[in-house]
């Protein structure tokens, strides 16, 4: 049995006070969701500060990003996953469609941060997702097997235990527009039959696949009824403890 997995994003909001308040705030809330793993990604200034004041809940803190690199280096401006790890974070989010598109990350780069993170004992949310262009002209499926094949190639099967896939539409993150619970169920079922393909049927069937785009609290119930659903990468959403916590309680 899948365990789902509710992720919210928090994207680049948030100061470090607000990050914390907002975290703590959230800890009552979702002190009871046994049903699912909750995880938070504030940004990389208020990582360690929030981790420390959820020791012992049951939310776990995420990295919004890594660097290729796993080792210490002369890379400026880099973060190791290892670092991310020694300062309490157990995920770390790769590829967000926003990385691909506005900062040129190639399947390439995500494949290595990938690796990186998972030898440096993190969780890896890897994401993929077409564009309202390449869904409109019949590629959605071709798109997404193509960013999966690179995104994880290479990694074994015992490696695939710390993946985690995100489906993201792209036209549907922040506009307001959300895939139907048949679209997204549909392309749910593509990305298990791509990893049975490259990693055999057992992976594909315990690998948790997480839906992302526009996930709101009025949505999430139709959204994990589907059978390929574990759960939902959120962003604007999970900005505010109430509605983040109506979402991890859909139960």
């Amino acid at each position: 049995m899948r365990k789902p997995i509710i992720a919210g994003n928090w994207k680049m909001f948030k100061l470090l006070g607000e990050a914390v308040d907002t975290a703590l705030a959230l800890k009552p809330y979702v002190a009871n969701a046994n049903h699912c793993e909750v995880v938070i990604a504030p940004v990389f200034t208020a990582l360690k500060m929030v981790a420390d004041r959820l020791e012992g809940s049951n939310i776990q803190v995420a990295a919004q990003n890594c660097a290729i690199q796993g080792e210490f280096g002369a890379h400026t401006g880099e973060v190791t996953p290892g670092m991310l790890k020694d300062i309490g974070c157990s995920y770390v989010i790769i590829g967000h469609s926003e990385r691909r598109q506005f900062y040129c990350e190639s399947d390439v780069a995500v494949n290595k941060k990938t690796k990186a993170a998972v030898e440096a004992g993190l969780n890896a949310i890897v994401c993929v997702g077409e564009s309202l262009t390449e869904r409109e002209g019949g590629e959605a499926e071709s798109v997404v097997k193509t960013q999966l094949r690179g995104s994880l190639a290479g990694l074994t099967v015992s490696d695939m235990e710390r993946i985690i896939i995100a489906y993201e539409p792209v036209w549907a993150i922040g506009t307001g527009k959300t895939a139907t619970p048949e679209q997204a169920q549909e392309m749910h079922g593509h990305i298990r039959r791509t990893i049975a393909g490259t990693h055999g049927e057992a992976t594909a069937e315990n690998v948790r696949v997480l839906y992302g785009g526009s996930v709101k609290p009025e949505n999430i119930g139709t959204l994990m009824a589907q059978p390929d659903i574990d759960g939902a990468l959120v962003g604007g959403a999970s900005l505010d403890a109430d509605s983040f916590a109506r979402i991890v309680n859909y139960k």
